[in-house]
């Protein structure tokens, strides 16, 4: 008799019709409910499927200091074994997780979701100059997780055959004035994958660029109390000359998860 609606799809291939129908068909119909936390439910789809480019998650594990590693590069682990499965949980909920070539060499992560039961997403590797070696783990178990380098004309032909061989999609992005993989191309042509989603984990150079290019639609903070001193800071040089600068976040939830906060 009666139908609650919070928010319109909109997709265009949906556009209302079934409101349309409901009310064609003398059913009371109700539309914009709670339509702020519905739009907030569906957030990842909603920009998505209105600008083809996918709802990007930004996510860093860091000391209460801000660093995500020490000087010498070490950062197994900062946080807790609670936080690691929420990572992986992230991975899980999002369609391609991405990464840069800088924490393939220091790191070499799989990339995978192994402390959650979960589905593997697609991994991304940001690697302007193809400077990855051909032994890393994440270019292995391509039959659990598939893996696209993304790079640029500038790269070898020898190391982008090289990866072609081993059965990893080498995609070309247009680079930017840096003549590196241009972030903003790269989510775009991932969207034309239909890859709704993306979990940024890093390293510091990515993370960097997502904030100063402002790509991230979300930023996830795990913060291990622990202080490194002198070490790798999470953030870079944004180029911000006064606080006024700076780039102004909102608090969504803080919880406690082990002996570690999450933003």
């Amino acid at each position: 008799a009666r139908v609650v609606i919070g928010t319109p799809d909109p997709n265009p291939m949906v556009a209302g019709k079934g409101i349309d129908a409901l009310k064609r068909n003398g059913v009371k119909t109700t539309v914009g409910i709670l339509e702020e936390s519905c739009k907030e439910l569906n957030e990842r789809f909603f920009k998505f499927i209105q600008t083809g480019i996918p709802f990007v998650t930004l996510k860093f594990a860091q000391s209460i200091d801000g660093r995500i590693a020490t000087a010498s590069g070490h950062s197994r682990w900062i946080s807790s074994e609670q936080s690691l499965a929420f990572a992986h949980a992230l991975r899980s909920h999002h369609d391609a997780v991405l990464i840069g070539s800088g924490t393939v060499l220091k790191d070499d992560p799989e990339l995978t979701v192994r402390l959650i039961k979960g589905r593997n997403p697609l991994r991304v590797v940001v690697d302007s100059h193809l400077h990855i070696s051909p032994d890393a783990r994440i270019l292995k178990d391509q039959d659990k997780a598939k893996t696209i380098v993304a790079t640029t004309i500038h790269a070898s032909r020898d190391k982008r055959a090289r990866l072609t061989d081993l059965g990893i999609e080498v995609m070309t992005v247009d680079t930017d004035k840096d003549r590196r993989v241009d972030l903003m191309r790269l989510l775009f042509e991932l969207g034309k994958r239909n890859i709704s989603s993306v979990l940024v984990e890093g390293g510091a150079a990515i993370i960097t660029s997502m904030l100063m290019e402002q790509l991230s639609d979300r930023v996830v903070i795990i913060i291990a109390p622990k202080i490194v001193g002198k070490g790798i800071e999470a953030v870079g040089n944004l180029g911000t000359k006064s606080i006024d600068e700076s780039p102004m976040l909102h608090y969504k939830k803080i919880r406690r998860l082990g002996n570690d906060l999450i933003i």
